[in-house]
């Protein structure tokens, strides 16, 4: 790469947004930053990774949450809030990786080098994913996929200005079905490549 490189992805439950993330890091020789920035965030603000997972990625709640001064009583809230620096803090550093999820189309918006992606897939392959991946039924692989997708976007939707999976919020939105998962990869490489060689 000839300078720095971020992607953000987004992703619709059952896209395997999350795979097709790892490899395109792996491609690109690039960290991939997912659940394991708890990790990180862990050590920097001496607490247990186990317990902040919990609130990875879940919407606010509002009962009884409020903000004060710009400080929440939301864990979820200020677990987000940490992850954001730290994502923040490295794109000032210079670091080139691939995030997933974690608001990031909405955190480096406007800033170069920076491509954002939104992951779908048809239905059927989502439903055959999680049907054999989590060993559930159809009815129950299509609530978990209608459950995920309401919390992400609910998440998402709470710190950022456009809606998750709108098309407009995206520098790209890709359907894996058409072209799987290697060949995803293959089209969302030579696409981020070609603007970081610009």
């Amino acid at each position: 790469m000839k300078k720095q490189l971020i992607i953000s992805i987004g992703r619709e439950y059952g896209s395997r947004g999350h795979q097709i993330g790892e490899k395109l890091a792996e491609r690109l020789g690039i960290d991939l930053y997912d659940r394991n920035l708890l990790d990180e965030v862990a050590i920097a603000n001496g607490a247990n990774a186990k317990e902040l997972s919990k609130y990875d990625e879940k919407p606010r709640k509002f009962f009884g949450s409020r903000t004060v001064r710009g400080y929440s009583n939301s864990p979820a809230v200020n677990v987000a809030e940490l992850q954001f620096a730290l994502l923040k803090s490295k794109a000032a550093d210079g670091d080139s990786f691939v995030v997933i999820g974690r608001c990031s189309d909405e955190i480096f918006k406007g800033l170069a080098d920076t491509v954002s992606i939104f992951i779908t897939a048809d239905p059927l392959d989502k439903l055959a994913r999680i049907m054999a991946h989590r060993k559930f039924n159809q009815k129950d692989a299509e609530k978990a996929i209608a459950r995920h997708d309401k919390n992400r976007a609910a998440y998402h939707d709470y710190f950022c200005k456009k809606k998750w999976g709108q098309a407009s919020t995206y520098d790209l939105t890709v359907n894996m079905s058409k072209l799987g998962i290697e060949g995803t990869v293959d089209f969302l490489y030579n696409y981020v490549t070609t603007i970081n060689n610009k």
